[in-house]
């Protein structure tokens, strides 16, 4: 039974198709939060308790604002919806904040290639501008935002992966399942307890 004191999140999660994504999925399940999946494609997903899909994506604010009609927070992937292209994720950010600008919205956790914050010496120009851009945008709007390093990425892994037993996966993936699982774990928590507004995180597993 799911303690009344904790606060049930109607979730929509861009970038569900990914690794990070069904870990999120799984997570957010196990602890009875309603999660919407943004895809492109709704024929290679199951339908589970809980958990709803929707065709969309961010090209734009009017496509945005629809993916998240009746969330109350939301989570985007940019660095698995445009793997190691910031200028993507800029646009992306951008196009985001001005459809959620115009819902209920104001919780938003980002996860994307933010070490550049980190480590500016060892990025161009042009990257370190990108996510200067998406920081400023977040900064001056009126959003809780959280901005999250992508962690180290092991594509193909799906729902199942993160519900099997411990134990019982192949060593191969046994590592990346847990890792993947464990900032899972972090960023519901992050939401469950209204944690790190306004800040740069960086999970170390």
């Amino acid at each position: 039974m799911k303690n009344a004191e904790t606060p049930v999140f109607k979730l929509v999660l861009f970038g569900a198709d990914s690794s990070l994504g069904n870990a999120l999925m799984v997570e957010l399940l196990s602890r009875q939060h309603e999660v919407t999946a943004v895809v492109q494609d709704l024929n290679r997903h199951a339908p589970r308790p809980g958990l709803h899909f929707k065709i969309g994506g961010l090209d734009s604010a009017d496509q945005a604002e629809q993916a998240a009609a009746g969330g109350s927070a939301v989570i985007a992937l940019l660095s698995q919806l445009a793997p190691g292209d910031l200028p993507a994720q800029t646009r992306m950010s951008a196009t985001l904040l001005a459809g959620l600008a115009r819902t209920t919205i104001r919780r938003l956790l980002l996860v994307g290639d933010f070490a550049v914050l980190d480590m500016p010496g060892h990025y161009t120009d042009e990257q370190r501008i990108c996510v200067d851009r998406i920081v400023d945008g977040l900064q001056r709007s009126d959003f809780n935002w959280t901005v999250i390093n992508a962690p180290e990425d092991c594509p193909g892994l799906g729902i199942e992966h993160f519900r099997t037993v411990q134990g019982t996966l192949e060593p191969a993936i046994a590592e990346p399942v847990r890792r993947l699982a464990g900032i899972a774990a972090g960023m519901v928590d992050m939401l469950e307890l209204n944690l790190h507004r306004g800040e740069h995180l960086n999970f170390v597993t």
